[in-house]
């Protein structure tokens, strides 16, 4: 099996989500796992979501979240083309939205934020799916958080990774593509918690790992080159 993960600007629109399904649906003659991080933007939307919401300012949370709906809506438009899959997809946003103004409600704390960030994963792996759904592809949307885990050091919890995974990985055989979401975990005491920046590049390394994997690809979209990473 090939691991291939895929930052935020790789998913950053809709003609890189098609980009990216392309690439992908041309490799099933063997099965393989696709790590998706964020639609690019998404999680510094969620962070200032979280921001406003710890200085108990819910207008500008709420003006943050609906801006955001607004352009997943407009991406929705752009990225399907039956309306199957476009009615599908906005009914899981509208209920992805709601749950983040829920937020605006209760009292705030880390644990909260941490579901907050959790969102942008949950809702880019989604939007592949159901694209690649709608292009016939034999896929399957596997959560991360039901076998990322982190110990009590914060550290990822390999053996707990490698038991889950093989039980999931059963549960669902047959499939060409294999997607889950970069980022995101649970802690020790099960919350939702991350891997902390650049941690989508760390999922697909444990996961290529604990399968274990053939190959492990991470895509990136950037210009020229860099001279550290």
């Amino acid at each position: 099996m090939k691991i291939m993960k895929f930052g935020g600007t790789s998913v950053g629109s809709p003609e890189r989500i098609k980009a990216v399904a392309a690439m992908v649906a041309e490799k099933t003659e063997h099965p393989v796992f696709v790590v998706l991080s964020a639609m690019s933007g998404t999680t510094n939307s969620l962070i200032e979501i979280s921001n406003y919401l710890y200085k108990k300012n819910t207008d500008g949370a709420n003006e943050v979240i609906n801006n955001l709906e607004k352009k997943y809506k407009q991406h929705v438009e752009e990225l399907y083309s039956t309306d199957k899959y476009k009615n599908l997809t906005l009914d899981f946003l509208r209920n992805e939205f709601n749950y983040l103004r829920s937020f605006t409600k209760d009292l705030f704390t880390s644990f909260e934020e941490k579901n907050i960030i959790a969102q942008g994963e949950i809702i880019s792996t989604n939007m592949m799916t159901n694209y690649l759904l709608e292009r016939g592809v034999k896929v399957v949307l596997l959560s991360a958080l039901d076998f990322m885990r982190t110990d009590k050091n914060a550290e990822p919890d390999l053996h707990y990774l490698k038991e889950k995974l093989s039980v999931v990985m059963k549960e669902n055989q047959g499939y060409s593509v294999y997607i889950t979401q970069g980022f995101i975990c649970r802690n020790a005491y099960g919350e939702v918690d991350n891997l902390q920046r650049g941690g989508s590049d760390f999922t697909a390394s444990l996961i290529g790992a604990a399968l274990p994997a053939d190959e492990i690809q991470i895509w990136t979209d950037i210009d020229g080159m860099h001279n550290n990473d």
